[in-house]
């Protein structure tokens, strides 16, 4: 029987990547976008959240086997903060409740090897506590300089998003449940996201001199696609809590020896 999966993002870049992956093998996906989906929602808002849940429960009849929590923004502004960490966890948590009824559930969500880049304490702080008022205040003092201070906003809610994930996954609710919990965390990849940052030579030379990528450079959609379907299928019985760097081997060079 083919399953059923929900994709966040699925308008366009990996989300979009991820969908069309998953119908190519059979399966059923509910793609899950601000436009251009079967089920359009604002994850910046409560509402939004609310709202895809209810959607997403209404058109597959209350079961689900795998959740894709891929949408996500890369601008300095407070919006980031709220569709990055607080939709994307709210996409998961608020799905879990329909995964649990599958043969074989799977979640698994999208951060960023920008987790290892510098970062805000104090927004990482705040969306680790889930107040969201005080990380969108925060966020909003941070985007007044949107080259030094709003850059930090992307990585900040990426790191905290790896945080939960990697403290959330062998919980009672996940692991518990038998529903593996991962993310996958990828380097410069071509989407209409980065689109800017790899327009030309010269800006593509810049961006892998702060992003090393020796193996192969910057990826297309489809690669990071691959491990996220992956990670989203029955044969993935025993992975829990990791973040899998699909990025070219930036993660080796900046890291080196440490694993966390």
């Amino acid at each position: 029987m083919a399953r059923t999966a929900v994709v966040t993002g699925s308008a366009s870049g990996i989300g979009k990547a991820t969908k069309e992956l998953l119908e190519s093998r059979g399966e059923r996906v509910i793609g899950v976008d601000i436009h251009d989906a079967d089920v359009v929602v604002d994850l910046t808002t409560a509402a939004g959240r609310t709202g895809l849940v209810e959607a997403v429960r209404d058109a597959a009849g209350g079961t689900i086997d795998a959740v894709y929590s891929i949408a996500g923004l890369a601008a300095p502004i407070p919006a980031t903060v709220a569709v990055n960490f607080f939709g994307m966890v709210a996409t998961l948590e608020g799905l879990r409740p329909l995964l649990l009824s599958s043969a074989a559930p799977r979640a698994v969500g999208v951060a960023s090897m920008a987790s290892l880049m510098p970062v805000d304490d104090e927004l990482v702080a705040a969306m680790t506590a889930r107040d969201e008022p005080a990380a969108l205040a925060r966020a909003e003092v941070l985007a007044r300089e949107p080259e030094t201070t709003g850059a930090l906003i992307y990585g900040s809610t990426k790191k905290a998003f790896a945080q939960w994930v990697r403290r959330t996954a062998p919980t009672a609710d996940w692991a518990g449940a038998s529903i593996p919990l991962n993310a996958v965390a990828p380097g410069i990849i071509a989407t209409p996201m980065t689109a800017d940052m790899i327009a030309t030579e010269e800006a593509r030379t810049a961006i892998l001199q702060m992003v090393p990528m020796p193996l192969n450079g910057i990826a297309e959609p489809i690669v990071v696609a691959r491990l996220l379907t992956w990670l989203g299928s029955t044969e993935n019985t025993h992975l829990c809590g990791q973040v899998v760097f699909v990025d070219g081997g930036s993660d080796v060079v900046i890291r080196g020896d440490s694993t966390w």
